[in-house]
Formats: structure tokens, sequence, C-alpha cells
């Protein structure tokens, strides 16, 4: 009975005919840095999750570098579209910092890496477009409440909503307030914000403030 020799080296290389696979690998490093945090995401464990080959996470994204650059385009994205559909829809930018706590609370996987400068590649242009677009959200509506008369007002004005909005996000998500109630995040970031005299003033109507976002933004 005759055999059949196997010839070395003619292992088939894992498939990548699944989908979008770009799609998948970003999905795969989102779901890690949620779980554990960026330190905990190689290229190797993402290939390995996503299964395809060692190669396929280098050959799109060069390093971990530019995955963490290509989560964070797509975080920012996402961060712009949130936040923007709320003071387009709302007016008022007490609401805006309250849904910038819930997209960190429900994104910690993109949260988590857009705000690293030091995992991210800062000169892909990119990263930058996504990155102004993102903080117009806290620029635009300040410009349209008659916040922010100039530049440098501007700058503080955004900065301190910033800060507010963005430091109550990270101490409920890495579980430094364990003596405060968080069941209802939105309601304690009304009440934080309207506790240091909110950073813009009571609810304008829609109408009102697109216009005057037309009219100061240019």
């Amino acid at each position: 009975m005759a055999t059949t020799k196997r010839r070395r080296g003619t292992r088939q290389a894992p498939s990548y005919h699944h989908g979008d696979l770009r799609r998948t690998l970003i999905d795969a490093a989102v779901d890690t840095v949620a779980e554990a945090g960026p330190a905990a995401l190689s290229m190797r464990g993402l290939a390995a999750a996503a299964g395809v080959s060692h190669a396929a996470p280098v050959h799109h994204f060069g390093d971990k570098t530019g995955l963490f650059t290509a989560v964070a385009i797509e975080g920012y994205d996402k961060f712009a579209d949130d936040l923007m559909g709320v003071w387009d829809d709302t007016g008022d930018f007490l609401e805006v910092g309250v849904r910038y706590v819930h997209f960190a609370l429900a994104n910690p996987g993109y949260f988590h890496v857009m705000f690293r400068a030091d995992l991210l590649d800062e000169d892909n242009a990119e990263l930058r477009r996504a990155r102004e677009r993102a903080y117009a959200t806290m620029h635009e509506p300040l410009r349209a409440l008659g916040r922010a008369p100039d530049a440098a007002s501007l700058f503080v004005a955004s900065l301190a909503s910033w800060s507010m909005v963005h430091g109550l996000a990270t101490l409920i998500l890495s579980g430094n307030l364990p003596e405060v109630d968080v069941s209802d995040p939105g309601a304690l970031a009304r009440e934080v914000i309207g506790r240091l005299g909110g950073p813009a003033p009571p609810r304008v109507r829609t109408s009102q403030a697109k216009r005057g976002a037309t009219g100061q933004a240019r």
C-alpha cells in the first residue's frame, strides 16, 4: 500500500478571508484595552484572538503605535459625533459634559487610548484631524453661548470644562470613588458640574444656540 509523504513547509497560513480583518483587529484591540488596559495588548496576542498569523496586524498597522493610533482616530470621531449630537439636540453645554462622562464609561477601550499621547503617532495627520474635531465639541458651544469672547478666554474656559468632566470620568473608571454612588453617572455628573458653577449658563434654545455657533465660530 502506497503512502503519501507529507511535504515539509507546505502548511497553509491562516486565511484572512473572513470579512474586514482591519475592523476585526481594531475591535479586538478595543476589547482588550477595555478589559485589561493598554499595557495588556500585544500584536501577537491580538493576532491569536483574531485567528490570523502574527504578520497580519503588522501588515495593517505596522506596530502597536500604529494600532493604538487607529483606535484613537476612531474613538475621537465617535466621541465628536456623540457630543455634537447632544449639543445640536439640546443647545445645553451641561448636557454635553454629562455625555462626555457617559461616553468614557461606555467606551473605555477607546477612552483609555485617546488621551495617551505616549501611545500614539503624534505626526499622524488623521489623528490631528480627529482630535481637533473632537476638541471643537468644547470650543464651539462656548463660543455660541458667549462664554469666550477671545482666544485666551476660550482656551481657559475649555480647559476648565474639560478638566472637570474628564477628571470625573477618570475617577469613576479607575475605581477611585468607592464611597460615591456611581450607579447613575449622569445624575452624578450634573450634581458635580452644578456644584462647581457649571461649564455654561442654563439651557439655551437649540435654534438660538445654532445661530450663535454659526455666527461666532467663523
